[in-house]
Order: structure tokens, then sequence, then C-alpha cells
């Protein structure tokens, strides 16, 4: 079985979801693959102590007090290939951006390959069903594009920002520069 609640975030309401202990997902409204498979089935349960522990976070986090990921149990729920590269978005350091292509080179060392598609990373990196927890925003193009995120270019610019990114090297897939 599985739950849901709700919270506000200054980049608009967020859903959680968790299996009662663990959470599972974490959701911009309006964002590309909201809620996964799961939340279908979902019971809204607004007192889980996962729920409490995460919305905690959420505040340190938007406040600017860099909280660990390790804070909160996480239950990934993907393919391998998923899993190992939310295992590298976990990594990446507050306030620092990763290209698609390292995450791309990380992979294919990883699985034994001389090279691996920065798309295939793209997918993995967009399905993440926890988002600003598992930091997906912190991926930019090879070129400082801000291409993809599925939370929309205007909230992963909030999040960088807020993360004191440098973002003089960094743009819309357009070509605009971020004021």
């Amino acid at each position: 079985m599985f739950y849901f609640t709700t919270c506000d975030s200054p980049v608009g309401i967020l859903t959680l979801a968790s299996d009662g202990e663990k959470l599972s997902g974490l959701w911009i409204k309006g964002q590309k693959y909201f809620g996964g498979e799961f939340l279908g089935e979902a019971k809204k349960k607004d007192d889980l102590p996962i729920f409490l522990n995460v919305r905690e976070w959420l505040k340190d986090y938007f406040a600017g007090k860099k909280p660990q990921i390790n804070r909160i149990p996480l239950l990934s729920l993907g393919s391998e290939f998923r899993l190992q590269v939310w295992e590298i978005l976990k990594k990446i350091p507050y306030g620092e951006v990763i290209t698609y292509g390292e995450i791309a080179e990380m992979m294919a060392k990883k699985m034994g390959k001389a090279s691996m598609s920065s798309q295939a990373v793209g997918g993995a990196v967009g399905h993440n069903p926890i988002s600003i927890i598992i930091p997906c925003h912190r991926v930019v193009g090879t070129n400082g594009s801000l291409t993809g995120y599925a939370g929309g270019l205007d909230v992963k610019v909030k999040l960088l920002q807020l993360e004191g990114v440098d973002m003089t090297r960094l743009h819309y897939p357009d070509g605009r520069k971020i004021l």
C-alpha cells in the first residue's frame, strides 16, 4: 500500500508518496511523469512520520540549510539502469552541477562499455521519482544548457539559484541567458 500527501513550497505544490516508511515519490505539481505508476493506488494520509520528516527536510532546503539526502529514507522504484543513474545524482554536491555527458561516462565505465548515450541518461534523470531530494535539477547539458527538467525550466532555475550555483555559464535551451 502506498500513501500520499501534499505540501506547499516556494516552487509550487508538492506531492509526496510513501510505502509508509520510506519516501518513494516527490513531484512538483504539473511535473512530467507526475505520480509514476502507483499514485492511483495510493491512499491520502497526511500524518505519516516520513511525511513529517520530508516536510522538515524541505523547510531546511528552501531555507538554504543544505540538508543531507541521508536524512530521508528513500525507496527508489525503477529499472537497474535508472537506479544506478539516481545513485549518481545523489552524489552531486549541493550548489554544483554535472552534465548528462559526465553521467554517461560514469555509467559506461560502471557497465564496462566504451561509451553510453547521454540521451539514455537523460531519460533516467527525467524519470527520477523523488525530485529535489534526489537532485536531478543539478544536471545540465554539456554546453551549459538547462535542457530537460521534468518540473519545468523555471523551477530548475529557482532551485539552482537557491543553491547558489554560478549561473553565468548556464543558459536556456534556446540560448537565452538566465537573468
